[in-house]
Parts: C-alpha cells; structure tokens; sequence
C-alpha cells in the first residue's frame, strides 16, 4: 500500500506542478512508470486508486488522461463520508450544512424564477403524498437542491450534496419519530418556499436556519440519550 500512495502522490504532484494540465492524457505506462521510478504494479494501482477519485480518467482504447479537475467533480467522492456518517460526525456534517445552506438560500431568493417558484411548490405538493420515507427524502432532496443550484455555484451545490446525502437523511428520519420528523419538515419546506416568493432573503435563510437546526437539534439530543447507539436505518 506504502508504494501506491507513493505513486499517487507523484502522480498527483505532476498535476500540481502543472507537468499534467487538466484533461491531458498521462504519457505510456512504461515510460511514466519510468519517469517516476515506479514499477508498472504500483502505477497501475495508482491510476485505479486516481480514477475512482476523479482525479483520472480511463477512456477505453485510448489511454489515461487527468480530468477537468473541477472541485464539484472531485468533492464527488466524499459523499461516501456522508453515506456512512454515525453519531457525532453525523452532527458535524449538519453543522457546517447549517452554516452553508441557509445563505445559500437567501441568495436563491433573488435569483429563482416565477417557473423556479412553480417547480418548488409543485415538489411540496408531491411530498405531501409520499407513501414511504424515502420517497419523501427524495422529494425533500429535490428541494432543497433545486434552490441552492439557482444561486449558480455548482462547487456549493455538490459541498451541500456532500453533507447531507439520500443515505444519511433515510437514517436520520428512520431515527426519529418518522411522521412526526416528516410533517414538521413540510411545514419548514412551506415556510422556506412562503419566504423565497415574497422575495425576502433574510426570512428565506432564517427559514432555513431553523429547519437544519431542528433536525441537527434532534440528533444531537438523540446521541446525549444513548451515546454508543447507532441511529436506525
């Protein structure tokens, strides 16, 4: 493993120094094994560890290139650290969401469109009727992201994709009292949606403060509770 992470380092030094330019192909494998004084194994393992982190690419047939190397790409595959997220981390991805979000959607309340505004209320009306909890996550995704993406900043939107994916939220609502934690979103949904189409941006993100919060408040009173238990789900 010691000499993988060495190669991925060089590899990733490349880039850094400008020798790999975005969206470039990487020289053979003999001769950038070569030129790294690597052997061809650990390159090998390199690249495969490089690619599953956005940070290469295999195109069948005509070789390794570095990606685009934009951060919403690479921040792609931290969403597995919000996929397994338990307990206090859990809490901690929902304190930087609540520092992040809210103004994200204040400044969605300028920039979202009359159709934008239809879309959003359409999404509440489909939530009402979600049968299951992860349809109604799905729905609440939908939301949510559909705001943040108005502001236009597509390294935001994946940072907020990031710290609060499908996976953990199905956990947190399956943690809690479900039709409760489900009905008082809704109403937190209607209350973020009354702001943005009064085009206020200061209620728009104290709407959205107190919905994180609520369910940040409810974690953090579940782990004082039963500090060693593992959320439901």
């Amino acid at each position: 493993m010691a000499l993988t992470d060495e190669a991925m380092d060089k590899i990733k030094a490349m880039i850094v120094a400008g020798e790999l330019a975005p969206s470039s192909r990487l020289p053979k494998e003999e001769i950038l094994a070569a030129q790294l004084g690597l052997s061809r194994n650990s390159l090998r393992e390199a690249v495969r560890a490089l690619t599953a982190m956005r940070i290469l690419t295999v195109r069948q047939g005509d070789g390794t290139y570095v990606s685009s190397l934009e951060p919403h790409l690479l921040l792609e595959s931290l969403s597995f650290a919000s996929d397994v997220s338990q307990g206090r981390t859990a809490l901690q991805l929902l304190q930087v969401r609540r520092l992040l979000e809210p103004q994200a959607t204040g400044l969605a309340a300028a920039l979202l469109t009359s159709e934008d505004l239809r879309e959003l209320g359409d999404i509440l009306e489909r939530s009402k009727s979600a049968a299951t909890v992860e349809e109604f996550i799905a729905h609440d995704i939908a939301f949510h992201v559909r705001i943040v993406e108005a502001v236009g900043n597509p390294v935001l939107s994946m940072l907020l994709r990031v710290l609060s994916t499908r996976t953990q939220r199905v956990r947190i609502v399956r943690g809690s009292q479900a039709r409760r934690a489900v009905d008082n979103a809704h109403r937190d949904h209607q209350q973020i949606l009354g702001a943005l189409k009064a085009r206020d941006a200061l209620l728009a993100a104290s709407a959205a403060t107190v919905h994180i919060t609520a369910v940040e408040q409810w974690l953090a009173a579940s782990l004082n509770e039963a500090p060693e238990e593992p959320l439901a789900g």
